[in-house]
Formats: C-alpha cells, sequence, structure tokens
C-alpha cells in the first residue's frame, strides 16, 4: 500500500516536475522508481514514461499559471475537463509504450490519485471538511 501511495504521489508532483532541487530530484526518482516496479517497466519504458509524465504535470502546470495570469479562476468543472482531456492525451501517449496490463496498472493507479484528491478534502486528522463531498 505504501508503495502505491508513493507511486501515486508522482502522478500528483506537479511543481517538483517542473524544476526540481537537488533534494526533490531525489524524491522524484525514488517516486519514478517505484512506479517502474509497480509497471514493472524496462529501462527504456522507464525513460518513457517518465517524460510524458512530467510533460503531462508541466502541461497542467501551464494552464494554471495561465488562468491565474489572466486574472480568472476556473471553477471545479473547468478544473476537471482540462485534466480529463491532458489525462486522455497521456494514455494515448503511454498506449504504444506500455503493454495493454502495464495500462491498466497504469490506469488504476491514476484513478485512485483523482479519487484521493477529487472528492471531498481532507484535514490532517483525516476528517472530510464540511461542504467538501
Amino acid at each position: 500500500m505504501k508503495t502505491t501511495v508513493l507511486a501515486l504521489a508522482l502522478l500528483c508532483a506537479a511543481p517538483v516536475f517542473a524544476e526540481p532541487a537537488p533534494m526533490e530530484a531525489d524524491h522524484v526518482a525514488h517516486h519514478m522508481d517505484n512506479l517502474a516496479i509497480l509497471l514493472d517497466l524496462t529501462d527504456a519504458q522507464k525513460a518513457q514514461v517518465q517524460t510524458i509524465v512530467q510533460e503531462e504535470h508541466a502541461k497542467m502546470k501551464a494552464s494554471f499559471e495561465q488562468a491565474k495570469a489572466s486574472g480568472t479562476h476556473p471553477d471545479m468543472q473547468q478544473m476537471h475537463a482540462m485534466h480529463e482531456q491532458i489525462q486522455q492525451e497521456t494514455l494515448q501517449r503511454l498506449t504504444p509504450v506500455l503493454s495493454p496490463a502495464q495500462l491498466k496498472k497504469f490506469q488504476i493507479i491514476a484513478q485512485e490519485m483523482h479519487a484521493g484528491h477529487g472528492h471531498g478534502h481532507m484535514d490532517h486528522s483525516g476528517a472530510t471538511a464540511p461542504g467538501q463531498d
């Protein structure tokens, strides 16, 4: 379970992928190693997946920064639609890189990450904040 959580953190660590500091670079490498183990990636696949995931996070960050710079704040529906579009593009790019079984595992990991971050926000005690379900 801890390995899954670490792999999920890799998928949602957009700021870490931008320009990681030395300590953050080690952290990102560790998460990529965990994802490689979970998906049983070859070295060539690992490099390709890392590039694709980094580009996905860069796109998400750029979209967020663009909205922020324009002075607008996208609502949850817009953010969800943008995330879904980028995620679909990522899956299309991963399809020729991963086997069908690896792709399914990746989708499950991404789905669990989305479920943990998209529905209700938990405080540090684990309680769901009011109105966030």
